[in-house]
């Protein structure tokens, strides 16, 4: 292996030269505390930014095993080091000078939830940690300016990982803060299943956000106070006690008025998925993992789903056991998500009637007695939820405004009302006797089928020149196919975006094969992910270093949504 003399060597050598001149000092290189790696060299100052890595020893770094001896314990301290390393070399980035790109420092920004990402890995068995991040190299017009990378490289750098990534040199304090708040929040996770229930939420947590292109928690908000018949107290490993609103399995109605909290509610648990940092003020809201936002998405792509749980009979005898459609509507494309979301293993559907199809929740009586039944092609999904309970064990939490109509099918009736949630279970069901239920007499429930076969077509088929390009939180492009995410709202981060665009194009190359189902392809995508890392998901010579890695439920529902893979 090279030395850093030897590198310091080489970039003093190709000082003033052409741009390309650069390229001869990829390589890995030893500094005292690290290897750095120079993996790939940006064409020109204005390109995208050189891929370098650092390669740190577990023995080195110094980090106790039991501060990632699970897997949420290493994903939560991997996320500390890359805020702690990312404040750092902020300070640095940009202050070497010249063209274009040059002197830049680009580590992932992490948001308010904690995700396994690609810029930092640690290997669970002795500790070796690995840190990827771009470099812009430093150049005058496109002539190379080495003394610039020199500082970057041998002044910046070394001082930033001294700082960042050696146990020894960090608070204890704050490591074992890491420690803890994981380990308390895993425990609640265990808990759910344990007390069957979908949801806690803590009292004190602050639901509300900032804004709407902020997910910091908003300033003087009111602080969430469960009612007395639904608290439930959990004792933490490490916080201690812990009161909050435990919603149980089942069905769950959040009603209330406009601007009362019904919908801040909603996103707090769509987002309880994942794990949040300390300060967040959603720390203790937890949800079942698997819990999958259901919308209606107009225009959406639909490939061979089986939708006849909620469709049958359409005009012109239109198959929906196996329905395709280039351009859904509201209700069939809600009634896919569905099945999808089953699909996928989703225990928890979370519904609000705001984003819904209304002729797909609901149909009421007086429609019932003017449309017959016979005509009418559509089941709602009213008429479903209690046996997807019941008979494929899926709970629900819809929120409603309008709609009494689910009062007769709720287990529990959550009231939003400045902001605090009062149990009106038992008031709600008094009401509602006084009102006729819709009647499902005759309704039978099937199982969808779940052997749908992907294989690639146009874009996808041309791996060796693929370009992947990631447009926000809404799509990613494949070459010149658009994959349209917009509406899955538990996308927290645009690296897991990234990420669905290489499990797409890896999976497309790799895993996709005649009678090979969705569902089995995705187990493989995850299980390279979890014995070879986020940055495994890529045939380039340098692995990726802006990935976050996405749930189960939007990987089913990114390959569901590209028009290039036909079912």
């Amino acid at each position: 292996m090279n030395t850093a003399q030897q590198l310091k060597t080489a970039l003093l050598n190709i000082n003033h030269k052409s741009y390309p001149a650069y390229k001869s000092v990829a390589g890995n290189y030893r500094f005292e505390e690290y290897v750095l790696g120079i993996d790939h060299v940006q064409g020109d100052p204005f390109a995208s930014p050189s891929k370098v890595h650092l390669a740190l020893e577990g023995k080195v770094a110094g980090f106790p095993g039991h501060l990632f001896d699970t897997t949420p314990k290493r994903i939560a301290l991997q996320d500390y080091l890359t805020r702690r390393l990312g404040r750092e070399l902020h300070k640095v980035s940009g202050k070497a000078g010249g063209s274009g790109k040059s002197g830049l420092i680009f580590l992932s920004q992490c948001g308010q939830e904690i995700l396994e990402r690609s810029c930092c890995e640690i290997n669970p068995e002795n500790g070796d940690l690995i840190i990827r991040l771009e470099i812009g190299f430093p150049a005058n017009g496109r002539s190379i300016n080495s003394p610039e990378l020199i500082k970057i490289l041998f002044d910046f750098l070394p001082v930033c990982v001294s700082r960042s990534l050696l146990c020894r040199r960090l608070p204890m304090e704050e490591l074992l803060a890491v420690e803890a708040l994981c380990e308390d929040q895993q425990f609640i996770r265990q808990e759910l299943k344990r007390l069957s229930l979908s949801a806690f939420v803590a009292n004190g947590a602050v639901l509300p956000r900032m804004s709407g292109i902020s997910q910091l928690p908003l300033k003087h908000a009111v602080a969430f106070e469960c009612p007395h018949s639904m608290e439930v107290t959990l004792t933490l490993p490490h916080r201690g006690s812990i009161t909050g609103m435990g919603i149980p399995n089942g069905i769950t109605l959040i009603v209330g008025g406009g601007f009362h909290g019904k919908s801040t509610l909603l996103n707090a648990l769509e987002m309880g998925v994942y794990n949040h940092i300390a300060g967040d003020g959603r720390e203790y809201v937890i949800t079942d993992e698997s819990a999958f936002k259901l919308r209606a998405e107009d225009s959406r792509y639909i490939s061979n789903t089986d939708i006849s749980l909620f469709i049958r009979n359409l005009p012109g005898k239109k198959d929906t056991v196996s329905f395709s459609t280039q351009d859904a509507s509201g209700s069939t494309s809600q009634a896919a998500n569905v099945v999808e979301g089953m699909e996928s293993g989703a225990r928890l559907f979370l519904i609000d009637e705001d984003t819904s199809a209304t002729n797909f929740m609901i149909r009421d009586q007086l429609m019932q007695s003017v449309i017959a039944d016979k005509e009418e092609p559509i089941t709602p999904f009213i008429s479903r939820v209690q046996a997807l309970y019941e008979e494929s064990g899926i709970s629900s939490v819809i929120v409603a405004g309008s709609s009494g109509a689910y009062f007769h099918v709720a287990d529990t009736v959550i009231q939003m009302k400045d902001y605090i949630p009062y149990d009106i279970t038992e008031k709600a069901k008094t009401v509602a006797r006084d009102f006729p239920a819709l009647h499902t007499e005759g309704l039978t429930y099937e199982l969808p089928t779940f052997q749908r076969c992907p294989l690639a077509s146009g874009n996808l088929r041309d791996n060796d020149r693929t370009k992947m390009k990631v447009l926000g939180k809404d799509s990613i492009q494949i070459n010149r196919t658009t994959v349209d995410l917009r509406y899955l709202e538990q996308l927290s981060d645009t690296e897991q975006l990234s990420g669905l665009a290489y499990l797409l194009t890896y999976g497309a190359k790799h895993y996709l094969r005649k009678g090979r189902t969705l569902t089995e392809i995705v187990d493989l995508l995850e299980r390279q992910m979890e014995q070879k890392g986020l940055a495994s998901l890529t045939d380039a010579p340098y692995l990726a270093s802006n990935l976050a890695r996405p749930r189960r439920q939007e990987i089913f529902a990114c390959f569901n949504r590209c028009r290039d893979l036909v079912f």
